[in-house]
């Protein structure tokens, strides 16, 4: 059986530099965008791993009370509106629809699977006009889990009617790729620039600069079980 390919959305298909100007009017220093991202993850993993739940937007707007706040920098109601209002209309890097469009052409299945709400990632890929590309939008809300918990890939896979082993995530962040390892999905990493993979999980048999050569790999490797 091919597998299906899940692609997670924020970084790995739509291009969070796009917040950069508002991070540069807001901080006064568009590198506060990373510091932002880097602490909202922090918080997710932190919340998945006590066992807490908080929907992706409201740990995004902690985290940017946290990076105010340890920058000295007062936010205002504007300002929170200004930020995580333009994580729903974030465009997609370039390399992404062409990169899709071949894999759905060479008749792969693609679905998505973010750990933002069902209601946020549908205004995302709406906007960024890949939503017609992937047969189903999965979010975390379905588990109330985030990945890269495990029942985050199990949900996937029974949603979209495979084994997990049938599952290939597509992702740019080295913990989404080793959660899903780790639950028994195969992995593809997209080393978008700055991301590396964790030396201290086993290395997905797919690595790519960018989404080109991902897919490239995922026909030369899928196109083996599509003819079985």
């Amino acid at each position: 059986m091919p597998r299906v390919c899940v692609f997670d959305v924020n970084e790995t298909l739509l291009d969070l530099g796009a917040l950069d100007p508002a991070f540069a009017q807001v901080f006064g220093d568009a590198g506060a965008r990373r510091e932002w991202f880097t602490q909202l993850i922090q918080s997710a993993l932190v919340a998945t791993i006590t066992g807490a739940y908080a929907p992706f937007a409201q740990i995004g707007d902690a985290a940017l009370t946290m990076v105010a706040a340890r920058r000295g920098v007062p936010l205002t109601d504007d300002d929170r509106r200004l930020i995580l209002g333009g994580m729903r209309s974030l465009p997609p890097h370039p390399d992404v629809r062409p990169a899709l469009e071949r894999l759905r052409s060479a008749g792969l299945r693609l679905a998505a699977l973010t750990n933002s709400t069902a209601e946020v990632a549908a205004a995302q890929l709406a906007a960024s006009g890949l939503a017609d590309l992937f047969e189903r939008q999965l979010s975390v809300d379905a588990v109330r889990r985030l990945k890269p918990a495990p029942e985050v890939y199990q949900m996937a896979a029974a949603q979209l009617g495979v084994g997990v082993g049938d599952i290939r995530m597509v992702a740019a962040h080295a913990w989404d790729i080793a959660g899903a390892l780790r639950a028994g999905c195969t992995a593809a990493f997209v080393a978008r620039p700055g991301m590396v993979l964790d030396p201290l999980v086993p290395p997905p048999d797919i690595v790519g600069a960018d989404m080109h050569a991902v897919a490239e790999q995922i026909l030369r490797i899928e196109g083996g079980h599509q003819r079985d």
